[in-house]
């Protein structure tokens, strides 16, 4: 069979990584503020982590139908809806209440913003590849980290001469004028929606995945990938603040977070060649074991020399995982699911992310330390490791039943 993979797919690509990267950048001004926005509006470091958590929770639950959206009117309009969106939304988190900073990042931020960018773009940039699947999801899904890793250092510094408002007032411009020329001039209709049903190779409806109904499968992996968020999105949203707590200087930690995200980056490129040969399901399982050993070194770490190494070390494993989930997706359900089950599933990879970062803060309220957090975070990381593991035995008992010519157990 013909590949669809052509230099188009790449550009493509990359243009979504570009606009990841941009997208992405916004929630990370509340993050590197986050001390600065909980004195200004008198609260809690809860109070601005939630904002940051409600960014997520929003694109996560918005990505549903948003999906859904993109399949009818085209994802280029999604993108450049959403990029508008996130630059009121950064206007509306300016002002002195704490209802507008949430209502800024939970619905036009999350819901209404980088919804109409994540889910869809994953979906349409799968559809111009099928050799390299993995190797481009893996590129474009890199945009958080590539964001993370250029944008916090910026904004520490806008912060410190122009104050977090005057910093969201700029970059809500950058992301208008950036990103919606580049949505509206590059992202055409992929090659894999121009086929018939016929020439599309994959799974077929209404068949058993991994010996269990469709729906089932779906939930373990959705349940699996909310577990991992959690503990993922801890550093992420907490690196800057735990570093200041430990007498490191803010430019440190956010360099600190600048480097987590930039390892993330160039390892997810890595794990995106392994994914394609190895699944999805094993890129998740050995994704899980080296977040669990990082955080294990964050609960143990105190001085800036060892969390620089660890930080570093966290990137290098976490970054594959939720690439792979999509990937896993496309590899044991039809194509034609996809713009429902992925969605889905990064409904629960986002509600995880959203609820890690306001979770921590909420233990740090309570307890004074980031130690209880942590702790926290292992726990939810060994759940995830047992059911990809349980899936994992599922697919290898599958694969040596379609050898010997077998047939798993109804019941199975």
């Amino acid at each position: 069979m013909t590949s669809i993979e052509t230099r188009k797919s790449w550009f493509v690509a990359f243009t979504a990584l570009a606009v990841m990267s941009i997208a992405y950048g916004a929630p990370f001004v509340a993050v590197v503020a986050l001390k600065q926005i909980a004195g200004e509006l008198g609260s809690a470091r809860s109070v601005p982590a939630l904002a940051y958590s409600l960014a997520w929770l929003g694109s996560a639950f918005g990505g549903i139908a948003m999906g859904r959206i993109a399949d009818r009117i085209g994802v280029r309009w999604t993108v450049a809806f959403g990029a508008v969106m996130i630059g009121v939304g950064l206007v509306v988190s300016t002002g002195h209440s704490t209802w507008r900073l949430w209502l800024g990042h939970g619905l036009f931020i999350g819901l209404l913003g980088n919804a109409g960018m994540n889910a869809p773009l994953y979906i349409y940039v799968s559809r111009w590849f099928d050799r390299r699947r993995g190797t481009a999801l893996a590129l474009i899904s890199s945009g958080q980290y590539i964001a993370g890793a250029i944008w916090p250092s910026i904004f520490e510094r806008g912060i410190d001469l122009v104050g977090w408002r005057q910093t969201m007032m700029w970059f809500a411009v950058v992301e208008v004028v950036a990103v919606v020329p580049m949505a509206l001039a590059v992202l055409s209709t992929p090659p894999e929606m121009r086929l018939s049903d016929g020439a599309v190779v994959g799974p077929r409806r209404g068949s058993r995945v991994l010996g269990l109904p469709p729906n089932v499968a779906l939930a373990l992996l959705a349940i699996a990938s909310f577990m991992c968020c959690v503990p993922m999105s801890m550093p992420q949203g907490h690196l800057v603040a735990l570093c200041s707590d430990l007498g490191i200087v803010p430019s440190h930690g956010a360099l600190m977070l600048s480097v987590l995200l930039g390892t993330a980056f160039v390892s997810r490129q890595f794990w995106g060649w392994i994914s394609d040969r190895i699944g999805g399901l094993h890129t998740v399982l050995a994704g899980s074991l080296c977040q669990i050993v990082a955080l294990f070194g964050f609960l143990i770490t105190q001085n800036e020399a060892g969390l620089f190494a660890v930080a570093a070390f966290f990137g290098l494993g976490f970054s594959g995982m939720i690439p792979a989930y999509v990937l896993a997706i496309r590899e044991l359900f039809p194509a034609s699911e996809a713009a429902w089950r992925v969605p889905s599933l990064l409904l629960f990879s986002g509600s995880g992310m959203a609820a890690g970062g306001w979770f921590a803060g909420l233990l740090y309220d309570r307890f004074g330390f980031y130690g209880a957090a942590f702790g926290a975070g292992i726990a939810f990381n060994l759940a995830n490791i047992i059911i990809v593991g349980s899936l994992v035995f599922r697919l290898h008992r599958t694969q040596r039943g379609a050898l010997t010519g077998i047939a798993a157990p109804a019941g199975e």
